[in-house]
C-alpha cells in the first residue's frame, strides 16, 4: 500500500511538471525575436513573358470567313511569306457581278454625257435661231421706220401733189372749154369730156388725200405696232429659248451627276471587294517566328484555337510576329501595392521553365487605369497592368512562358524587422507587444516602414533582439478594436 501511494504521488508530480513544461513551451511559442540584419522589401506577382515589340496581324475581311490555310505556329517565316489565307469564294462571285454593274453604270454615264452634249448643241442652235429672228424683227422695224414708211409717205404726198396739179390743169382746161363752148368753138361732147376729166382729177385728188390720211393716221400706226410687237415677241421668244436651253442643260447635267454618282458608288463597291479579296491573303511584313493570337488569349475569351476550317471575323487577332529579340514580362499589380512602386525600380524575373535562371529587369510601365478583364468575377478587384523590361534572355526566353516577377522596392543592409502579424494599430498608431520585466506583455508604439508581406520594417521604437508577441492581445480600450466590434 505504501509503495502504491508513493507511485501515485510520483505520477501526479510528473504530470504537474510535464503540464507546466508544456504550458511554458506554448507560451514561449507566442513570442518571437525582433531580428536585425538585411531586409528586402519586394512585391511578387505572377506574369507572362512577351516580346518587347510585336506586330499583331488581324483579319481585315468583313464578315465571317473560314481559314483555308494557316502557317504552323512556331514557324520562322521570311518577309513576304504567306501566313494566312481566308476563304472569299462568295466575294469573288460578288466581284464578277459588281464588275458587270460597273460596266453598266459606265455605259449609262457615257450615254448621259452624249445627251448633255446634244442638249448643249440643241440649246445653242435654238438660241441662235431665236437671236436671228429677233435681229430680223429689229431690222424690219428699222427698215420700216427709216425706209418703207418715209417712202410710202413721200409717195402718198407726191401722189396728192400730182393730183392737185392734175386737178388744177383739168380745172383750167374745163374753164377754158366752157368759154370756148359758149362762143361755139368747142362742141358739147368735148366740153363734157373736159368736165369729166376735171371730175376725175377731183376724185383722184380726193383718193390721194384719203390714202395719205389713211397712211398717216392708221396704216403707219398699225404697221409700226405690228413690227414693234414682233420685236417684243422675238425678244420674249429669245428669253424663253435661253431659259429653256439653260433648264434643259441643267437637267442633263443633273442627270449626268446622278449617273456619275451611281458609277462612283458602283466603282467604290468594286474597289472595296477587290481590296477585301486582296486582304484574304495575309503576308508576313517582316521575318519572325509565328505565334497564334489565341495562344496569348485569356481563358475567359473563349476563342477557338486557330486552324484550317475555323471561322474568323473582321478585326480578330490572328498572328503575332515579334519585331525585336528582347522580351518583357507582363504582370498585374494590386492597387494596395501601387503606392510602394514606381517605374524604374529594379525587378528580378524567374521562370518555372528555366529553373535556376534569374533575369534582371526594370519596371518600365504601369497602366494609369485598372484592368477590367476580371472585374466580372470581383467588382471590387482593382489591378493595374504593368510591364517589366528584361535585360538579356535571348535564346532562352520564349513568348508565353509563365514567370514570377519580384519588384525590389527597398533594400536595407541593417534594419530591424518583425513578422507583419506582430504589428497592430491602436487608436491609429502602430504598436507591438514586448515582454515586460515580469514576463507580462507590454504595449509599445513603434514607427514602421514598408513590409514585404512577411516582415515589417521597424524604423523606430524597437531594437533588434527584443521579444515581441506573435499574436498581440486585443484591448477593450482600443478604439479600433471597439469600432471593429461595432461598439
Amino acid at each position: 500500500m505504501a509503495a502504491a501511494a508513493v507511485a501515485i504521488a510520483g505520477a501526479a508530480a510528473f504530470g504537474v511538471l510535464r503540464r507546466e513544461t508544456d504550458e511554458s513551451a506554448a507560451e514561449e511559442a507566442l513570442w518571437t525575436e525582433a531580428r536585425r540584419g538585411e531586409l528586402v522589401i519586394d512585391i511578387s506577382e505572377n506574369g507572362e513573358i512577351k516580346p518587347s515589340e510585336q506586330i499583331t496581324l488581324k483579319s481585315e475581311v468583313p464578315g465571317r470567313n473560314s481559314i483555308l490555310y494557316i502557317v504552323p505556329e512556331g514557324t520562322v517565316v521570311e518577309q513576304g511569306q504567306l501566313l494566312v489565307e481566308l476563304d472569299v469564294a462568295s466575294k469573288r462571285e460578288d466581284l464578277v457581278n459588281q464588275q458587270i454593274a460597273v460596266q453598266n453604270a459606265e455605259s449609262a454615264l457615257e450615254m448621259k454625257r452624249e445627251d448633255l452634249e446634244i442638249a448643249k448643241n440643241q440649246a445653242a442652235s435654238d438660241i441662235e435661231l431665236a437671236e436671228q429672228g429677233l435681229a430680223f424683227a429689229k431690222e424690219d422695224l428699222v427698215r420700216y421706220e427709216e425706209g418703207e414708211y418715209p417712202n410710202k409717205l413721200s409717195e402718198a404726198r407726191g401722189t396728192v401733189a400730182l393730183a392737185e396739179q392734175t386737178l388744177e390743169q383739168a380745172r383750167q382746161k374745163h374753164e377754158w372749154s366752157k368759154r370756148l363752148h359758149a362762143e361755139s368753138f368747142l362742141s358739147e361732147s368735148e366740153l363734157k369730156a373736159d368736165e369729166l376729166s376735171f371730175r376725175h382729177a377731183e376724185l383722184s385728188l380726193q383718193n390721194a388725200r384719203g390714202s395719205l390720211e389713211l397712211l398717216e393716221k392708221y396704216t403707219h400706226k398699225r404697221d409700226l405696232e405690228t413690227l414693234l410687237s414682233d420685236v417684243r415677241q422675238k425678244t420674249s421668244a429669245l428669253d424663253r429659248t435661253r431659259r429653256k436651253a439653260a433648264s434643259s442643260i441643267l437637267q442633263e447635267e443633273s442627270a449626268l451627276r446622278a449617273k456619275q454618282s451611281e458609277y462612283n458608288r458602283q466603282k467604290q463597291k468594286l474597289d472595296t471587294l477587290e481590296r477585301d479579296i486582296s486582304k484574304a491573303r495575309i503576308i508576313a511584313p517582316m521575318a519572325g517566328q509565328v505565334i497564334y493570337a489565341t495562344s496569348n488569349a485569356r481563358p475567359w475569351d473563349n476563342n477557338e484555337p486557330l486552324k484550317e476550317g475555323v471561322e474568323v471575323w473582321e478585326r480578330r487577332d490572328l498572328i503575332i510576329l515579334p519585331t525585336a529579340e528582347t522580351f518583357i514580362a507582363s504582370t498585374i499589380i494590386h492597387e494596395s501595392s501601387l503606392s510602394a512602386i514606381a517605374t524604374g525600380m529594379p525587378v528580378s524575373v524567374t521562370c518555372d521553365a528555366l529553373p535556376g535562371r534569374e533575369f534582371a529587369g526594370t519596371l518600365s510601365k504601369i497602366a494609369p487605369m485598372p484592368d477590367t478583364g476580371r472585374r466580372w468575377m470581383n467588382p471590387d478587384l482593382k489591378e493595374y497592368p504593368a510591364e517589366v523590361s528584361i535585360d538579356g534572355g535571348m535564346g532562352e526566353l520564349k513568348s508565353g512562358m509563365g514567370c514570377k516577377v519580384r519588384i525590389l522596392v527597398e533594400r536595407h543592409e541593417d534594419a530591424v524587422s518583425v513578422p507583419v502579424q506582430c504589428v497592430v494599430r491602436v487608436d491609429g498608431e502602430p504598436c507591438v507587444w514586448t515582454r515586460g520585466q515580469d514576463g507580462a506583455p507590454v504595449r509599445r508604439k513603434v514607427q514602421i516602414g514598408l513590409d514585404n508581406g512577411r516582415f515589417m520594417h521597424i524604423t523606430g521604437g524597437l531594437n533588434g533582439g527584443e521579444r515581441v508577441m506573435l499574436a498581440p492581445p486585443l484591448e477593450k480600450s482600443d478604439k479600433d478594436v471597439q469600432k471593429a466590434a461595432g461598439k
